[in-house]
């Protein structure tokens, strides 16, 4: 099991913490086993599955950002990320899930936003509109304008996103994460010409699974 840097410090004390117990206790065959159940499971959170490959090479579909189940697909009629009308699809991360963020696709960053809030449970619908959250607006190679967010939950209290405006990154690349249950978004321009992929309910996988597709030209008759 491959460990994200980006929890370097949560399951660095936690193998301190367990290789301490141990020591000062001895060899007890089921404290070991506790410890190394309770190790496991916080070592888990951050764990960084490696070789993942989008499901279509078309530069045109844009992978999920976060593993999850789909808590929402809808449309706004002005988003910040877009300047002007925007389709949603929200993911749901549970304690579960791996909770590294990939970019949905070959982009620039343009600029990141920081906004303090609430720390609701965030399965609620409400939790996506008044939580903390980060919203990184990003530039496709065609210019288009789409947006990432991160947005904590009642347990997660920290997003992690060590990046910087002018960034470039490649489609499915890791960008940062959250730490412990959370929402991510992906937010694109609505256009007649999109194809959304996925349905509330729908389980996902960061880089992997096509949340839309949004092709840069409308599609010839």
């Amino acid at each position: 099991m491959i460990l994200t840097s980006y929890g370097l410090r949560e399951w660095g004390l936690a193998t301190a913490a367990a290789c301490a117990i141990i020591i000062l206790t001895g060899p007890i065959w089921w404290v070991m086993i506790i410890v190394g159940i309770l190790w496991f499971a916080a070592a888990a959170f951050f764990r960084d599955p490696l070789f993942r490959k989008p499901a279509t090479n078309d530069p045109a579909d844009l992978v999920s950002p976060a593993d999850g189940v789909v808590s929402a697909v809808l449309t706004v009629e002005d988003h910040p990320a877009t300047n002007g009308p925007a389709t949603i699809v929200r993911i749901f991360l549970s304690v579960l899930d791996v909770h590294i963020n990939r970019m949905p696709c070959a982009s620039t960053v343009v600029s990141m936003k920081h906004t303090p809030g609430q720390y609701l449970d965030a399965r609620s619908e409400q939790s996506a509109k008044v939580n903390e959250s980060n919203l990184i607006i990003i530039k496709n190679t065609a210019g288009d304008r789409i947006g990432v967010k991160q947005i904590s939950g009642a347990i997660a209290r920290r997003i992690v996103c060590p990046i910087s405006e002018g960034d470039s990154f490649n489609r499915g690349q890791r960008f940062g994460m959250i730490k412990f249950g959370s929402t991510t978004e992906l937010i694109i321009p609505t256009r007649d010409t999109n194809v959304i992929r996925v349905k509330k309910g729908d389980r996902v996988v960061g880089g992997v699974t096509i949340l839309a597709s949004f092709p840069t030209q409308p599609i010839a008759s």
